[in-house]
């Protein structure tokens, strides 16, 4: 009974997160139709508007008292004054695009699991630090509360800082230079589909301006690219990374504290419940595979197998965060090449003989052996990062898409009873993915731990070449 009343939690604040968008369209991530009060539209071309009655309305200086709005506006100018006096959300076509697109469960799935430079708790977005380098504004320290972003909603800034923008929770860069510095209030952000490239633009005086993708440095290896300016800030990922190892480190130093307390007596408590894992660890992994030596890595075997058991649970918890840490290819990747560089650090000399040389082999075998050697020095790390970024993403991105029902359902909440279905459906779903996620969570920092420990025990294991010749 629990376990499905957070999961219904867990697909209520989902749907309540997306119902806050004002029913916006992820497949494209269209939010030229933003409200944003603060942007004052002299340009604003508002042909096909229904505006309904607004006959007490001041617009600038006419009285449109007597004005149908259900007619043309294409041809007037409606001042000064914006149109967040009239307390209503512009639906229509902004700087010449249209926001009509069906909803793109998959493309919702990626943005609500990807990194953000605000954190989200259910559908509420708190500002985080924002620490921005560019090689001609140089460094920028500021709150991404600053781009104005709505509490509750999507994570799209109403407002450009020295032409950084946020879009989607993620920050980026307007490339145009004529884009004038400062705060500039902007009406919205249109994404488009260029050379096969997922372009962004801002919208400002009904003019598109095109921005940079997020920050990133892989050379464009995972579809990103070195951009005009570098994101140092303390992301929605980070920050779960911070509060993980905070809990993590109470948990232990308690645990530490009550064995020196309790020496001699049988554990109790939080002890209690720790102890078996760390036996687990130590006799189940380290010992088999390290042998003697398996005092000097425990540690960091340990280390290994809480970090990840921390994140991974971390980011089942419905509706704080969302975070999907272990999802994160860089994330994984760090992982990956500290047990890269432990492993191969660890070599002794008859691992670095086997690879080199491969002896006891002919010449002709060699020839296929050694490369073939060298290449899994590489493909190891190389599987340990992909595996387990592939495994948390791909549980993650099942929960959202089974969420997305409800709105596949509901028609974009244009059918109550179609969305009720998809409520229902999504909860019992979203009740066995999490089921299965939480053994995953288990059994994907046990992997890691496991083939780490392999990987370090092959690199210092003994060759007795003479021994095995006598015999």
């Amino acid at each position: 009974m629990r376990k499905l009343i957070l999961s219904f939690l867990y697909v209520a604040v989902f749907a309540l997160a997306g119902f806050a968008q004002d029913q916006h369209d992820h497949s494209g991530h269209d939010h030229s139709g933003h409200d944003h009060s603060h942007q004052t539209q002299n340009t604003q071309d508002h042909s096909g508007h229904d505006h309904g009655d607004h006959s007490g309305h001041n617009h600038g200086a006419q009285d449109h008292s007597g004005h149908n709005h259900a007619q043309d506006h294409s041809g007037h100018n409606h001042g000064a004054q914006g149109h967040a006096d009239h307390g209503h959300d512009h639906h229509g076509p902004i700087c010449g695009e249209s926001r009509d697109h069906e909803f793109d469960a998959g493309a919702n799935a990626i943005h609500h699991i990807a990194d953000a430079n605000v954190y989200s708790i259910g559908p509420f977005m708190i500002p985080l630090p924002c620490i921005l380098y560019s090689k001609e504004d140089g460094w920028k320290f500021f709150s991404s509360s600053k781009f104005h972003f709505a509490g509750v909603g999507h994570g799209d800034g109403h407002q450009a800082v020295d032409r950084y923008v946020l879009d989607g929770g993620t920050v980026r860069r307007i490339t145009d230079p004529s884009f004038p510095k400062g705060n500039v209030p902007i009406s919205g952000f249109i994404h488009k589909e260029i050379d096969k490239q997922h372009t962004s633009f801002v919208c400002y005086n009904n003019k598109l301006y095109p921005t940079d993708a997020k920050s990133t440095a892989d050379a464009g290896l995972f579809g990103g690219g070195i951009t005009s300016f570098y994101d140092f800030s303390i992301t929605k990922n980070v920050t779960s990374m911070m509060i993980v190892c905070s809990l993590l480190f109470f948990l232990f130093t308690s645990v530490a504290r009550a064995m020196k307390r309790r020496e001699g007596m049988a554990p109790t408590g939080l002890q209690n419940f720790m102890e078996p894992f760390v036996t687990f660890i130590r006799d189940e992994v380290a010992i088999p595979f390290l042998g003697p030596k398996y005092e000097k890595y425990l540690p960091f075997l340990l280390c290994v197998f809480f970090f990840i058991l921390g994140l991974n649970l971390f980011g089942q918890v419905p509706f704080f965060g969302g975070s999907n840490v272990t999802g994160n290819l860089a994330v994984t990747a760090v992982l990956a090449i500290f047990a890269f560089l432990i492993t191969n650090i660890s070599g002794n000399a008859d691992y670095w003989k086997h690879l080199f040389l491969a002896p006891g082999t002919p010449w002709f075998v060699k020839i296929i052996l050694i490369p073939v050697e060298l290449m899994g020095v590489l493909i190891k790390p190389l599987t340990l990062m992909l595996r387990l970024f592939a495994n948390i993403t791909a549980g993650h991105m099942v929960i959202l898409i089974f969420v997305s029902f409800i709105f596949i359902f509901g028609k974009n909440g244009q059918s109550i009873p179609g969305a009720g279905l998809g409520a229902v459906g999504a909860t019992l779903l979203t009740l066995f993915m999490m089921a299965i996620e939480l053994i995953v969570a288990f059994v994907q920092a046990f992997v890691f731990t496991i083939l780490t420990a392999s990987y370090i025990g092959a690199s210092t294991e003994e060759h007795h070449h003479a021994e095995h010749a006598e015999h």
